[in-house]
């Protein structure tokens, strides 16, 4: 007679993804932490796939700071994430730390995550009577029947490489690939999720044209793979006179994005998105929408300046 004890694992796959990532680059890359000469507040909400039942929805907040140590250079900060994808529930938080060196035009950062990661699933929202086939189990034990949640460590790594004119950076999150055990003994199932890995690799380009220079192309991408499946999200802003900006997105996995910005007053920077699906996903919901904010500022060296200053580029 064999003992056998059944497993549910499930394995989380990218985080939750963003159009704006070229504003909010810290999120996945904890050398961006603390670049430029500014403190930053910054947040983002995004809405994917409105009108669709239990579409994901996610928010990101951060606050990062430049600081000085003799002479040397260093970034530090804090971000947190809300994501709810379905049933499932996310809520991390980050303390972000990067050292920077100075390297011919630009700066060469090398940085790191620590914090913690706690994923839930809403069991007791599960209702498989409604789903009317013969696969389906009304009592299946691999599916929790109650809120479920744990919380782990997690660890996140990163370089990046920026000058006023071009940016490149590579990073690799949950490094610690945490498990998050749901299982509560009352049953012969464990309950596993995983988070995988996920590399991300990023870069862009501003070009001021030559004969018109109040305007400036920024093309911008971003590579994520888990190596086992990936995505790419390919950029074009246009920026007026560094302060107004509009721009097109495509994301290869199925989707345009469309872009608007403008710098509200001297560090105050709005943004938005609207991105939507290239399959049939467009036939069912009103597309992703999403809203950045943020604020730049120095409380050590108040500047009282009328004058706009992008806080994207420092």
């Amino acid at each position: 007679m064999l003992g056998l004890l059944a497993v549910l694992t499930a394995s989380a796959q990218f985080d939750p993804q963003m159009g704006q990532y070229m504003y909010l680059q810290a999120a996945y890359n904890p050398a961006a932490v603390g670049e430029g000469d500014l403190m930053k507040v910054a947040g983002m909400h995004r809405m994917q796939y409105v009108d669709i039942t239990n579409a994901p929805m996610s928010t990101w907040f951060s606050f990062s700071s430049p600081f000085v140590i003799g002479k040397t250079s260093h970034g530090a900060g804090v971000r947190f994430l809300n994501d709810r994808y379905g049933l499932f529930t996310t809520q991390s938080l980050y303390a972000q730390y990067a050292y920077r060196q100075k390297l011919g035009k630009g700066y060469l950062s090398a940085g790191v995550d620590l914090g913690f990661v706690n994923v839930g699933f809403k069991g007791d929202s599960v209702n498989l009577s409604k789903m009317g086939d013969d696969y389906h189990e009304t009592n299946d034990e691999a599916i929790p029947t109650g809120s479920k949640s744990g919380m782990k460590f997690d660890m996140g790594i990163g370089v990046y490489y920026c000058t006023p004119v071009w940016w490149v950076g590579l990073s690799y999150s949950h490094l610690t690939r945490p498990k998050i055990d749901w299982s509560d003994g009352t049953t012969g199932v464990q309950q596993i999720v995983t988070l995988a890995g996920t590399m991300y690799a990023t870069g862009g380009y501003r070009f001021r044209l030559k004969n018109y220079k109040e305007w400036v192309l920024t093309p911008s991408a971003m590579l994520m793979s888990d190596f086992k499946s990936w995505d790419l999200n390919l950029t074009l802003m246009c920026d007026y006179k560094d302060r107004y900006r509009w721009g097109l997105g495509y994301r290869i996995l199925g989707s345009v994005n469309i872009l608007l910005g403008i710098d509200i007053i001297s560090g105050l920077q709005l943004g938005y998105s609207c991105e939507l699906p290239t399959n049939k996903l467009l036939l069912e919901s009103y597309g992703s929408h999403e809203i950045y904010l943020a604020y730049g500022f120095d409380i050590l060296k108040p500047k009282r300046t009328n004058k706009y200053k992008s806080i994207r580029y420092l």
